[in-house]
């Protein structure tokens, strides 16, 4: 580890690639990384794998200065309470701010620990509240991995890893395109439950217990016609009020944990 330094300027180089790297997702795509904020979220990232490039921290807000230590980057570097303040995502904070390299999430690294895998595919989810409610849903369920199809997202979106509170980093997250993740599934001999209004039966009759990946669209319009026409079976959640949707990590809590109900008791 390079001894430690410290940066009080807001134009200092380093602090403007902090910010680059926070508002633009092009820039998080071509450098390969991306900034997380708050302990919690450093922790869970450096346990699960993640590399950490750089720590920055604020002595005015950080109440244990032994935890930046324990933490592997190439460096730790101090700033001051503006330059923090401006780099801060949350309004509440922990005084730590990390750069980190993102991982492969490309389908074809998948893999597998158990023989038996389920999964949740969320096929072209927009807002990032939403992709980190379904990720905090995987978690709870520790599911095998959560497939992202047509993501039209940055996965490091800073809303993203908020609203995901590190479930980002816990998770075996991997992206494609729909054609690609239902050739995979069908190569793996996965039953293929599409979220859907039509040609449906009660979630409650099917059998979850086999290899399974749920799938569920947006809220607005629902799953694509490609992977209705090529699901083993169609599924819902019946329903006695007025409307005909729930939000979209709701609904997926309600099937992934039928699934896990199922694969318990057999």
């Amino acid at each position: 580890m390079q001894a430690n330094k410290h940066i009080s300027s807001v134009q200092n180089p380093l602090i403007k690639k902090v910010l680059l790297l926070k508002e633009k997702s092009r820039e998080r795509k071509k450098t390969g990384l991306f900034i997380l904020e708050g302990l919690r979220e450093l922790e869970i990232a450096s346990n699960t794998g993640y590399t950490i490039d750089t720590i920055l921290y604020c002595e005015d807000i950080l109440e244990n200065f032994d935890t930046v230590q324990t933490f592997n980057a190439d460096q730790h570097i101090s700033v001051t309470l503006e330059v923090y303040k401006k780099l801060a995502y949350r309004d509440t904070t922990e005084g730590i701010i990390a750069i980190v390299n993102s991982k492969d999430h490309e389908l074809s690294s998948l893999k597998f620990k158990t023989k038996n895998p389920l999964l949740l595919i969320a096929e072209a989810p927009e807002k990032p509240g939403n992709i980190g409610a379904l990720l905090r849903t995987a978690d709870a369920a520790n599911l095998d991995a959560v497939l992202i199809a047509n993501p039209k997202t940055d996965l490091y979106n800073p809303n993203i890893i908020r609203s995901s509170v590190g479930c980002i980093f816990s998770r075996n997250v991997k992206m494609g395109s729909s054609s690609e993740i239902i050739s995979y599934l069908k190569k793996e001999g996965f039953q293929i439950y599409c979220a859907a209004l039509s040609a449906s039966k009660d979630y409650t009759t099917v059998d979850f217990t086999a290899p399974t990946a749920i799938v569920v669209g947006t809220e607005h319009s629902g799953l694509s016609d490609e992977w209705l026409t090529n699901s083993t079976q169609n599924i819902i959640i019946p329903m006695e009020g007025e409307i005909d949707s729930m939000n979209v990590s709701v609904s997926a809590a309600i099937l992934i944990f039928e699934a896990k109900r199922q694969r318990k008791i057999n």
